[in-house]
């Protein structure tokens, strides 16, 4: 059920892009990319981010500009998440629940990114810029075996966060993002509602949905053309 899940992520995330985008990414103001970086997540086994338990995630996005301040990108990012009550436990129930969890995560986005400054104009001294993003995601998992309820391997979320890029040249840039993803979901980390009249302690709170972060690296190449002068004779051709 798990492999079918992931299968069934991956052909929701081609579906997504391709109904997206619809046209070919060699048109002006296309870009594609790939990023590197990690996952991690807050939720009943841990409440802060900790390098500890952050895993190795990647990505890959195609993205569109439709002006200088914003663009669109759509992307896929996968990797593993971990979390261990004996880690970092919060209290001494987490003790003594010592609850842990170790997933594969399959993520669709599609974002707006807003620009800060003008660093696409060739005669701006500036090469860089912070962004801003925010949009829409599904996601999938596949790890959970023992499932404490029936629920579905696939949810959405909303994904927003803040990065900054930096022009190489006008092909290449490089980039840093951090990201959260808000999820509608409390098992991440298979660990939610639970009977407290029985006291195995493995249980968490069900009114307190997971979420879980994307920070990484990237380096992206622009279709960038740069138009031919005119000539006086072209000039005078197009006047006839």
């Amino acid at each position: 059920m798990q492999y079918k899940a992931g299968k069934t992520c991956c052909a929701l995330a081609f579906t997504l892009i391709m109904t997206i985008l619809g046209v070919s990414v060699h048109a002006q103001g296309y870009e594609i990319g790939l990023g590197i970086g990690g996952f991690n997540y807050i939720g009943d086994l841990e409440r802060g981010l900790h390098l500890k338990t952050t895993r190795p995630a990647a990505t890959g996005f195609v993205r569109y500009n439709m002006n200088d301040a914003l663009s669109f990108r759509a992307a896929i990012t996968a990797g593993q998440m971990v979390g261990w009550d004996e880690y970092y436990p919060i209290d001494p129930f987490a003790e003594r629940r010592d609850a842990s969890f170790d997933i594969f995560v399959f993520e669709a986005s599609g974002v707006l990114e807003y620009h800060f400054l003008e660093w696409r104009q060739e005669n701006y001294p500036i090469r860089w810029t912070p962004y801003f993003f925010g949009g829409l995601a599904i996601f999938g998992i596949a790890g959970n075996e023992d499932k404490p309820e029936d629920y579905s391997n696939i949810q959405p979320a909303i994904p927003f966060g803040a990065g900054v890029k930096y022009i190489l040249n006008p092909k290449w840039y490089i980039g840093f993002e951090l990201g959260a993803r808000k999820t509608f979901f409390d098992y991440l980390d298979n660990v939610s509602d639970g009977d407290g009249v029985t006291k195995d302690y493995q249980y968490g709170n069900k009114y307190d949905n997971d979420l879980y972060y994307y920070g990484g690296f990237s380096i992206t190449y622009s279709f960038y053309t740069i138009p031919c002068p005119v000539s006086p004779y072209q000039k005078r051709y197009r006047r006839k």
